[in-house]
């Protein structure tokens, strides 16, 4: 069977993906993937072919948040020219394919793509906010004044979402369909989501909230096993001394000033730290040496060497945090990474940071909850409950079509 494998974004989008195509390739299946050209050379690397879809997206880590924003044209510009890239290339990729797999929402075309050709489509989102239901909020978009709400029932804004979904890109996803001799579609999202959508997240760290709903398939997480040594420099600051506190924003931009809020906030509490530059690409703020500055590495190797984790929020750092079973603090900034920040409070193990850029003052008193021993302890209980076998679940299901 040959499966294509698809998604737009940032590393977090693409390397659950990732995991799903190894255990494939695994089990013999031939797998293809449709991701941004940053990760071109590493999946190939790792023996799985690519078609690169669209520009690199490195470069947004770095954008400055006192930029101008574009103009609604602009937008609406850019939106037509994804939707259209989309079209074209995944069109490509999935010649020969007996079915496709798509995950985050930004998978316009893909559906589309499938039922011109024939062959199944399914959704897959890493996170249970992703999915409407009424028991919880949709995701907080960025650039949409969007804030978190408490509510007993979100229908409501379901609702306005899925409006807001067909204001977006039904005029621009209709007319590609009717060239494929396809009919108009009248709701957009649920379109794009399936009838049926899967959800690669762990049950217990981020369960569907709804039993009596069949038709949301848990796979749990997918999750690369990753043997990497870490870096002999990386090595030897850790053994140097205590275990550190980890800061890592991932692939989203930096507010000015988080490189020394983090670090100070170590400091003052008598630590040393660990700085994923990211693509901010933060830098330290001296040479001290109980500092280090560090590029990509085995998330599952250097997370149980840390005495806590500071972090953004996305799905993929949450789940390997929580697996490590290391206290978090979680600086939540939008889409569903204010979700996962909710959810390692529910747990007790971390905390939530304000959305608003961290300081010394507010980071150091994060880090002193978390580090608490009932904190630390909580978080080890829960480690060994996260499930590993998340790729292979859905491998099999997608091998009994």
């Amino acid at each position: 069977m040959r499966i294509l494998l698809s998604t737009i974004g940032s590393r977090g989008d693409v390397q659950p993906l990732v995991a799903l195509g190894l255990q494939l390739k695994e089990l013999g299946q031939d797998v293809h993937m449709c991701v941004p050209p940053d990760f071109r050379e590493w999946i190939e690397g790792l023996g799985i072919t690519v078609t690169p879809i669209g520009p690199e997206l490195r470069s947004t880590g770095k954008t400055n948040p006192m930029s101008a924003r574009p103009t609604p044209e602009q937008i609406r510009q850019m939106m037509e020219g994804t939707v259209a890239a989309q079209f074209e290339t995944i069109t490509a990729a999935a010649q020969g394919c007996d079915l496709i797999l798509g995950a985050t929402a930004l998978q316009i075309a893909a559906p589309s793509i499938a039922e011109s050709m024939g062959v199944p489509y399914f959704f897959a989102a890493y996170c249970p906010a992703v999915l409407p239901s009424p028991h919880h909020a949709p995701p907080v978009l960025p650039g949409l004044g969007d804030k978190p709400v408490t509510m007993t029932d979100y229908s409501e804004l379901w609702e306005k979402d899925a409006q807001r979904w067909n204001m977006q890109w039904k005029d621009i996803l209709n007319p590609h369909r009717e060239r494929l001799g396809l009919s108009p579609v009248s709701d957009v999202r649920d379109y794009i989501l399936t009838s049926q959508p899967w959800l690669a997240s762990d049950p217990l760290l981020g369960p569907w909230d709804d039993s009596a709903d069949e038709s949301v398939f848990q796979t749990g997480a997918w999750m690369m096993k990753d043997t990497r040594p870490l870096d002999p420099e990386l090595e030897s600051f850790l053994d140097a001394g205590d275990p550190p506190i980890y800061f890592g924003f991932g692939s989203i931009s930096a507010p000015e000033g988080l490189s020394r809020a983090m670090i100070e906030s170590a400091r003052a509490l008598g630590r040393r730290a660990i700085l994923l530059r990211g693509w901010a690409d933060l830098t330290l703020v001296d040479n001290e040496p109980d500092c280090i500055a560090i590029g990509e590495v085995n998330h599952q190797a250097l997370f149980k060497r840390v005495a806590a984790i500071v972090h953004h929020g996305g799905a993929g750092t949450t789940h390997a945090a929580t697996r490590a079973g290391a206290p978090q603090v979680v600086i939540p900034q939008h889409y569903d990474q204010h979700y996962w920040a909710g959810r390692v409070q529910q747990l007790d193990i971390g905390t939530t940071h304000p959305s608003t850029p961290p300081t010394k003052e507010s980071l150091t008193n994060a880090l002193e909850q978390v580090i608490q021993l009932v904190v630390v302890d909580r978080a080890k209980s829960i480690a060994d409950k996260v499930r590993t076998d998340g790729t292979m679940i859905a491998a099999q299901r997608l091998l009994k079509i």
